[in-house]
């Protein structure tokens, strides 16, 4: 009998079968036992989109709480491109390429990318346009993000209405790549007013370089200040970013929402101003094309208003502004990204108060000068204004000298002083060098004198023709409305120079404190330069006679509940062969205990006593009917327009006294102004592109269908965080903005 000699190698298969066997029970043993937890995180941690939530900016506020910049939610659509392209892949096997010349290593290559223009006008604008939710856009601005911020989502459209949002959700569009949310904005409550003071926000200007973008699946970038109180602050303001955690299924599909950390708020700015009086400013100052206001309180250098026109409205760059808006911005002669309250001018006859300190300090309290119409240096004889009027002054001592504005006499009053005086009270006032508030475009004017003149042309010398010149601020004199609001307020307040300020504290979200400026002292004109409180009442009584006396020079600023004191200025200036004069008015009241400074300037008008005090006696007449319990109403302003009219007269109403009417138009010099710095802030704000052809839509009409009942917004209590409301939104509409999340989101790019 045979053996079968199947039977060994029926054994050693069995043998290899349970070995492999065991090896693969060991196998699956060790993944999913020993190292199930390491494994499941990996697997954890691919599915998951991080989704970076952009940090909320804090409030600006006025003195007394009233908000002047606060947030507001805007409904959104994004674009997450790397999404649309995988997506499109994924259902077409490829897709679209375009071609580009690049950079590589510094050196110029002809490079390759998904074509996301068509990709877009293919996959996503047709079904929005079936909707009727498609807007033009520029095809080149979204090619161009692609290729250099692909990880930052593509805004596509802002400030959907509640219909269009609802819209979006409710027929979940089912669209890789198209993400719908409710982001805070920037909202600058009362339009235009206070613009060259707050400033504006907006997209970050290098996007590559943003410190965190490697962190984050999708990234959401914080607004940033562009201009401004808005830039200055923008470390307080800013808050802390959130971050949203995504589950991704294994089809690539987000399935839910597995964790989420909210953005906390930055800090709040409490600023000097008075929201009234700002607006009081402004409502006055708008009678003219261009100019500027300060209101200063003399008893510690606080800022309460500051204007200027004409002006824009911060709105209209937020969250961008287009490319044809601001264009037609940088095309407007009148310039009203300028805000002229901190650009320098010929102060004109204003300037006499400094350079009246400056003869008292000389010890020429009780001199008098002579007025015959004009004044001889050299070969050039410098007439008064009187003399075109046929006429002298006569013998004059300071105070009446400054309530006729008599330019003969400063001639010899600023020689007599010196120079050298003139410039060392000048430094001790703040003129010729910025005063250090946290504006950006602030000049520094001109304090003109021998040192300044052996820079600025050393083949020149000082004569007395320069000071007398400079004795009634034209020439090269420079300064700003905000200077001579100082000088004022040294005055009115009896010798304190304080330094401006516009930031009066800055306060935490939850109430606390953070920083509060005190005021600051600069210098003190009695114990720092020598002066008495006897002469600096001098200076004070020529000041009450320009406005309360018969023959001064601001009638106009008389005010029968504010008892007020002044110094017109007329600087004679020229712009494209037209007269242009720069007309001031500096003032304070009430006189006795001072609280206000008021200070106004116009260009392009006639006369000082004739344009600028009547607008500064609107201002306080104004503020006296607001401080004494006449209601305000605060309303958004639309920006003011400028122009180059001439302005002959502002009355508002009142009477002119005729015995003023001489003087108020009288005081210009013959010699021409230094020209104005009048520089323009630095400004990069995000820049929206007009469409181009390929980004053209047309969309189809709507489907008639009751319009799905909107969702009231919720109203923030007392006590509750506005912008947490904002957030509490987008978490209360989640079901509605989850049917538009519901898509896949990009895996970060390999190779950026």
């Amino acid at each position: 009998m045979k053996h079968s000699r199947s039977g060994p190698r029926i054994f050693f298969l069995a043998l290899l079968i349970i070995g492999g066997m065991t090896a693969i029970t060991f196998r699956l043993w060790n993944i999913q036992i020993t190292h199930g937890a390491d494994y499941s995180a990996r697997i954890n941690s691919n599915s998951k989109v991080t989704v970076r939530l952009p940090a909320v900016r804090g409030e600006i506020l006025d003195r007394n709480g009233i908000k002047l910049v606060e947030n507001r939610a805007s409904f959104e659509v994004d674009f997450y491109l790397p999404d649309m392209v995988r997506a499109y892949r994924e259902s077409r096997g490829s897709v679209p390429i375009t071609a580009y010349r690049g950079r590589v290593h510094n050196m110029p290559r002809d490079l390759k990318e998904a074509d996301v223009v068509k990709i877009v006008s293919e996959t996503v604008i047709p079904r929005m346009e079936q909707l009727g939710l498609a807007k033009d856009y520029n095809a080149n601005a979204l090619q161009m993000h692609y290729r250099t911020n692909r990880e930052v989502p593509y805004n596509y459209r802002q400030d959907l209405s509640f219909e269009e949002m609802a819209l979006f959700s409710e027929r979940n569009l089912g669209l890789p790549g198209v993400n719908v949310s409710v982001k805070p904005v920037r909202w600058y409550v009362y339009g235009s007013m206070a613009a060259h003071i707050l400033g504006y926000v907006g997209a970050p200007s290098d996007l590559d370089k943003l410190p965190d973008l490697k962190n984050f699946n999708f990234y959401e970038p914080d607004l940033e200040g562009k201009a401004q109180l808005e830039l200055s602050l923008n470390e307080t303001l800013k808050g802390k970013p959130g971050v949203r955690v995504l589950q991704r299924n294994v089809k690539g599909v987000i399935d839910g929402e597995i964790e989420r950390r909210e953005p906390v708020q930055g800090n709040n700015v409490f600023l000097t101003l008075d929201a009234k009086i700002q607006s009081i400013a402004e409502n006055a100052l708008r009678n003219v094309g261009r100019g500027a206001a300060v209101v200063l309180n003399p008893k510690n250098g606080d800022i309460l208003a500051m204007a200027s026109v004409p002006s824009f409205d911060p709105n209209i760059f937020i969250p961008t502004i287009a490319s044809s808006e601001w264009n037609a911005i940088n095309k407007d002669e009148t310039n009203p990204m300028v805000n002229r309250a901190i650009s320098a001018y010929a102060p004109g006859s204003t300037y006499k108060i400094p350079v009246s300190l400056a003869g008292l300090r000389a010890g020429l309290i009780d001199k008098s000068f002579s007025c015959y119409g004009g004044v001889q240096y050299g070969n050039k004889y410098m007439k008064c204004w009187i003399a075109e009027k046929h006429r002298t002054h006569g013998k004059l001592t300071l105070p009446d000298a400054l309530k006729v504005s008599c330019n003969a006499f400063f001639y010899q009053f600023g020689n007599a002083a010196g120079i050298e005086q003139i410039d060392l009270i000048g430094n001790m006032l703040g003129l010729g060098q910025k005063t250090g508030i946290p504006l950006s475009g602030e000049s520094p004017g001109v304090l003109p004198g021998p040192e300044w003149l052996s820079k600025t042309n050393p083949r020149a010398r000082w004569s007395n023709g320069f000071t007398a010149n400079t004795a009634i601020g034209q020439g090269d004199v420079l300064a700003s409305p905000l200077q001579m609001a100082i000088v004022t307020a040294a005055v009115a307040n009896g010798g304190t120079v304080y330094y401006p300020r516009l930031i009066d504290r800055i306060v935490a979200q939850d109430g606390s404190v953070v920083s509060k400026e005190p005021p600051r002292v600069r210098a003190n004109l009695i114990t720092d330069a020598g002066l008495t409180d006897a002469q600096i009442a001098q200076v004070r009584k020529g000041m009450w006679n320009v406005v309360n006396e018969d023959g001064g020079t601001a009638g106009r600023a008389r005010n029968e509940n504010m008892v007020t004191a002044g110094k017109t200025g007329t600087a004679q200036f020229w712009r494209s062969g037209k007269k242009d004069n720069h007309t001031w008015f500096i003032s304070f009241a009430p006189f006795n205990d001072p609280e206000y400074v008021v200070v106004t300037f116009v260009q392009g008008a006639k006369s000082g006593g004739g344009v600028s005090a009547p607008i500064a006696a609107k201002i306080l007449k104004d503020i006296y009917a607001y401080k004494n319990g006449e209601d305000v109403t605060l309303a958004a302003l639309e920006p003011a327009k400028g122009n180059f009219l001439f302005t002959e007269s502002m009355d508002f109403g009142r009477e002119v006294p005729a015995a003023n009417k001489l003087s108020e138009d009288a005081e210009v010099a013959e010699n021409p102004s230094a020209e104005a710095q009048e520089s323009r802030p630095p400004a990069t704000p995000s820049v929206r592109e007009d469409a181009d052809a390929r980004g053209r839509v047309n969309n189809s009409p709507q489907p008639k269908q009751a319009p799905p009942k909107p969702e009231p917004t919720p109203t923030p209590s007392p006590r509750t965080n506005p912008i947490q409301n904002i957030f509490n939104l987008i978490s209360g509409r989640k079901a509605a903005v989850d049917g538009a999340n519901q898509k896949p989101k990009p895996e970060k790019p390999k190779n950026r």
